[in-house]
């Protein structure tokens, strides 16, 4: 079936995430449109041409001049990104740590940094853990932003270990952090686990995102 590269499959996302705040703003009430935790899948079913296609995605979307105009074009014209990869309850990696960006220069530096970076996340599932580990590094970055969003990637809806997936998702959400989901296609012909694919809606259309070949 036609693949579509990641980079358009996440550029779209980014980009309504940034075009939704308009509202107008307080004085001092925050310092950037939006908070954006990218929490990406490292866990053992992941390989390294996957670790890769994913940061490669995101590297990709955020330096596109659609992205970057729509990043501009809030109300403070900067948000705030961190990029952190994710496995079992014991590895929750930040591999771009918090980097506001409002100018092209800014993205490029992000992007480089999360190019270059080395794996160190690795184990079976624990999503509960990454979602509240994402929820922390909001609480304590020292940004105030319009919004707060994580964008949760992964290839399968199983979790272990670590904090319940209900308790992490339920306190993010009265927290008012947004979570979006995007889910990484196995390439294989048997992977073990319930994909992540099963939270789709039913419409009869073919996902548009894939893993790496």
């Amino acid at each position: 079936m036609p693949r579509t590269p990641l980079c358009q499959c996440l550029a779209g996302p980014i980009l309504a995430l940034v075009v939704a705040m308009a509202a107008p703003l307080r004085a001092n009430e925050a310092m950037v449109d939006l908070e954006l935790v990218l929490l990406a899948d490292a866990s053992g079913s992941i390989d390294e041409a996957e670790i890769r296609f994913q940061r490669e995605g995101y590297a990709t979307a955020i330096t596109d001049p659609e992205v970057l105009k729509a990043v501009t074009g809030g109300w403070n014209r900067k948000i705030a990104l961190t990029y952190v990869e994710w496995g079992d309850e014991f590895h929750q990696d930040v591999v771009v740590p918090w980097t506001v960006i409002g100018s092209k220069a800014d993205a490029e530096v992000f992007a480089a940094a999360l190019r270059e970076a080395p794996r160190q996340a690795f184990g079976f599932n624990a999503i509960g853990s990454a979602i509240a580990f994402g929820h922390g590094l909001m609480d304590e970055n020292g940004i105030q932003g319009l919004r707060r969003v994580i964008d949760f990637s992964a290839d399968s809806a199983n979790s272990w270990g670590g904090i319940p997936l209900e308790i992490a998702r339920a306190a993010a959400i009265s927290a008012g952090i947004t979570i979006n989901g995007l889910a990484v296609l196995c390439r294989y012909d048997n992977c073990g686990g319930a994909s992540a694919a099963i939270f789709l809606p039913d419409n009869g259309r073919e996902p548009a995102c894939h893993r790496a070949q």
